[in-house]
Order: C-alpha cells, then sequence, then structure tokens
C-alpha cells in the first residue's frame, strides 16, 4: 500500500500592495489612499474547513466499512469497536486495511485499466492510509489552504486542490503499476505548486519577492525530498505540484499595477493610465500553462488507458519515487499466497515464508482472501 506523504505544514508569508510615486518599495500604503480595495478581495475560507470536514468523515466511513474485529483478533484500539484500528504490523499508521481501501475507492491501476474505474483516480484523493497520515495531510491543509482561499476565493482554490490532485492520481497510475495508493497530499502539492507560479506570474506586486520565493523553493525541495522514502508515493506529489504549478498561472493571476491604481485612485489624484488590466508576460504564461495541462493530461489519460508502463521507457524515473540505501529497500511489498479447497475449508500458504493456515470458506471474497494472504506473511 502506498501513502501519500503529507506536504510541509508550512506557510510563506507575501506581502502586497500597490506602489505609490513615492512610497518605498518595502512600504505599504494606507487603506485611506484608496476608495475602492475590491481588486483583492479578502474572502472568507470556507471550502478548505469543508474539504477537511469530508476526508474526516470518509475516514470515519472507511474505519466503519473495516470492522477490524471482524478480519483480525489483534486489533489496536479494540473498545472502539468496529472503529478500532488493523494490527500495527499490518498497518502503524493507525488506520483500515488495503482490502478495505482498495473497496472504499483506492488507487488501484488494474481496476481503472481493465474494470473502467477511472472514478478513482479522484475517489483515492479523500481517502487516507491512518490517522496519522490523516492528521497531518489535514493540518498541511488549513496551513496552506486557508491563506490562499483568503485571497483568491473558494472557486479557484477549490479547483486548484481538485484538479492537482486528479493531476497527481494520473502520474502515479502511469508509473506505480502495482499496489494501492490513497491520500490528499498530490492536491496539497498542488496548493503548493500553485503559490509558486503565482509569486512568479504577480512578481510585481510584492514586497520582500526574493526572500519569499528562496523560503517557498526550500518548502518545495525539502517535501519532495521526503518523497524518496519508501511506501510514499512521489510521483503523486510530483503530479500534483506540476499541476498546481500551471494552473497558477491561469487561475491565481492578478491585475497590474497600472491598472489598479486608476480603478483606485481617489477624486482629485491622477493615476497613470493602463492599456490592458494584465502585463504582457502574464497573458504568455496563461496561455502556454493551459495549452500545457490540456495536453500534458490528454496524453497521460491516453497512455494510462492503453496500458503504457511509463518505467518502462524511462530506466532512472522510479528512483524520483524510492531511492534504496543501507537502511531501507525500494523492492515491492507484495504478498502472494497459494490457495487449495479442501471440503469447507480454504488452505492459503504464503510463498514469501511458507506458512500455511486452515480458513472457513464461507463468505471468502478475493479482497477477504487477499487479506488473510497479508496477515499470514506478515
Amino acid at each position: 500500500m502506498m501513502r501519500r506523504g503529507e506536504a510541509g505544514d508550512h506557510t510563506v508569508e507575501i506581502k502586497e500592495h500597490p506602489r505609490q510615486a513615492n512610497t518605498p518599495v518595502g512600504s505599504p500604503p494606507h487603506r485611506s489612499q484608496f476608495q475602492n480595495q475590491s481588486v483583492f478581495k479578502n474572502w472568507v475560507p470556507w471550502i478548505v474547513p469543508l474539504f477537511v470536514v469530508v476526508n474526516i468523515a470518509v475516514f470515519i466511513a472507511v474505519m466503519y466499512v473495516n470492522d477490524c474485529h471482524s478480519n483480525s483478533a489483534s486489533c489496536v484500539a479494540p473498545s472502539l469497536g468496529r472503529f478500532s484500528f488493523q494490527p500495527l504490523k499490518e498497518n502503524p499508521l493507525l488506520g483500515p486495511s488495503s482490502s478495505t481501501l482498495e473497496k472504499m475507492g483506492a488507487l488501484d491501476v488494474n481496476r481503472v485499466v481493465h474494470k473502467h474505474q477511472s472514478w478513482r483516480l479522484i475517489s483515492c484523493i479523500w481517502l487516507h492510509a491512518g490517522v496519522f497520515h490523516l492528521l497531518a495531510n489535514m493540518l498541511s491543509l488549513l496551513f496552506i489552504g486557508i491563506r490562499l482561499e483568503q485571497e483568491f476565493g473558494f472557486l479557484r482554490i477549490g479547483l486548484v486542490y481538485v484538479i492537482s490532485g486528479f493531476g497527481g492520481s494520473l502520474l502515479s497510475a502511469l508509473f506505480i503499476q502495482t499496489g494501492i495508493s490513497v491520500g490528499a497530499s498530490g492536491a496539497l502539492f498542488g496548493l503548493l505548486g500553485g503559490m509558486l507560479s503565482e509569486l512568479i506570474t504577480n512578481w510585481t506586486i510584492y514586497a520582500n519577492k526574493f526572500a519569499a520565493l528562496l523560503t517557498l523553493l526550500c518548502i518545495i525541495a525539502v517535501n519532495l525530498a521526503v518523497g524518496i522514502l519508501p511506501h510514499v508515493d512521489n510521483f503523486a506529489h510530483i503530479g500534483g505540484f506540476l499541476s498546481g504549478f500551471f494552473l497558477g498561472f491561469v487561475l491565481l493571476i492578478r491585475p497590474q499595477f497600472k491598472w489598479i491604481n486608476q480603478k483606485s485612485c481617489p477624486p482629485g489624484y491622477i493615476a497613470p493610465q493602463a492599456q490592458s488590466k494584465h502585463k504582457t508576460y502574464q497573458y504568455a504564461l496563461w496561455v502556454i500553462s493551459l495549452i500545457l495541462l490540456i495536453t500534458g493530461f490528454a496524453l497521460g489519460l491516453v497512455a494510462l488507458f492503453r496500458g503504457v508502463n511509463v518505467n518502462n521507457n524511462c530506466s532512472w524515473c522510479h528512483y524520483l519515487s524510492c531511492v534504496p540505501t543501507s537502511l531501507w529497500s525500494c523492492k515491492s511489498q507484495q504478498v502472494y499466497c497459494q490457495s487449495t479447497e479442501l471440503g469447507g475449508q480454504l488452505e492459503l500458504t504464503c510463498l514469501s515464508n511458507g506458512k500455511s493456515k486452515m480458513y472457513d470458506l464461507s463468505n471468502n471474497d478475493s479482497s477477504k482472501v487477499q487479506l488473510l494472504c497479508a496477515q499470514l506473511c506478515s
């Protein structure tokens, strides 16, 4: 099971302000200098808190469906009843089993391609592998998303979040063909990517821009570096980041100074005339980014549904998601069992350690057998 690591719970506080002819670059103007402040409307955030509530509600529903007591005798926190967690050996993040996550919509390339379950590219971003995974991602979402929604509103930030999550799932599916993947961090990396492109495209309206850029790049680099650890789906991070980066040029564009001054100039003042709302380079970045987004998603979806494994054409790309060291291995942790029906019972033999065990054959669907195999091989 691959989980998507959490994006760092850091924000870059960037102050923006219109410049005055006699105002130093680093000094924000007084509000009394402008009558119309609607250009940079301060939105009341609600979509980001709603996303957090939805993620928590989905996790609770997953734990209810999981019902650890029905498939394991050594659940963690058994006093929670149906909501108790799988054994730590099976899931150290305090969460459900892999089979439950798969049943509830985890990203499984085989099901997406061969069973026409493309909805998993979206559903997987609302699932989490455990309490720790959920907590880290939701704290990151609040720290990053609230500020962005206050500045740009629920529609644009909601689109960046969901589309980036889809982009992360798509890139993950092209590179990781086995196992399952869950988590919102592809969408979170999309918000980080959007912050970076927003800083670039709105470069002229920021104070302390170089310090802000350096800080943001360090945060992104550290979080992407965490993705080289095993069991972390860094391809989802990269796909989400790239999607959010290009979306930022399209959705998070700000007007240029002259246009702001022209619209906000109080009576008795003469503001410099602006021929257009945005600068030429902003329009250029908007067009280029939109073309790259549409092309990338189209080519990615065609490759996915044709069953293309990009690793076959890129011998080094797997190192982007996991770098093997003496401390850990990047080999797949898939387990396989041989099954034999004997009367009314099912005998499973783990092929990796040779252990065998008999199970009641009644109501043993494929997901239940997979779970029993994982427990036997652990």
